[in-house]
């Protein structure tokens, strides 16, 4: 098993903003994890484009060419963005590279997957929880293109909310609430 992540914000190692950070202190300290097996995204890097093309690379190494990643966890923004795929910004429509980093999003770049590899992976698994992500989570659950999260395919995809955010589902939805 290797874990691999699928956003990160730019920042130094430690830093409270940065995913790892929790990652390492909520699952991998407690996961019998050899750190081969731990793929952080390159974020401290000088040159993030080169950045991007590496852990590409090393998503092939552990995934295959081209990578086919069997889980990806995914949540859901109050925006309707996921990963770091944010509204309005160019990395949405990158298409030739499974691994780019976005502009400024909340004081911070991020390196992030894109759509291509997003969208090959076996299984997507969607956790939401909140009532300020309800509305976004009826439009995920309704297909709605528009908003970055809902370009994800769905035919391969749980979604599992609480109870806040499944406030605006009706009984037809796909969504388990907890």
């Amino acid at each position: 098993m290797h874990v691999a992540q699928v956003d990160e914000r730019v920042a130094p190692a430690g830093d409270p903003d940065r995913n790892l950070t929790h990652l390492r202190e909520s699952l991998l300290e407690h996961a019998p994890l050899r750190p081969e097996q731990i793929h952080p995204m390159p974020v401290e890097s000088p040159d993030l484009e080169a950045a991007c093309k590496q852990y590409a690379q090393t998503l092939q190494a552990i995934a295959g060419s081209p990578p086919v990643l069997d889980l990806v966890h995914l949540g859901l923004g109050p925006d309707g963005h996921t990963a770091s795929l944010v509204p309005g910004d160019p990395v949405l429509d990158v298409n030739d590279a499974d691994v780019a980093v976005s502009g400024l999003y909340q004081g911070r770049r991020r390196m992030t997957l894109t759509y291509p590899i997003l969208n090959r992976a076996r299984r997507v698994l969607w956790l939401v929880t909140g009532s300020e992500k309800s509305g976004m989570l009826a439009r995920l659950c309704a297909g709605d293109a528009s908003i970055p999260a809902g370009r994800v395919r769905g035919d391969h995809a749980l979604v599992m909310a609480d109870r806040a955010a499944a406030g605006r589902l009706d009984n037809n939805s796909k969504a388990e609430v907890a």
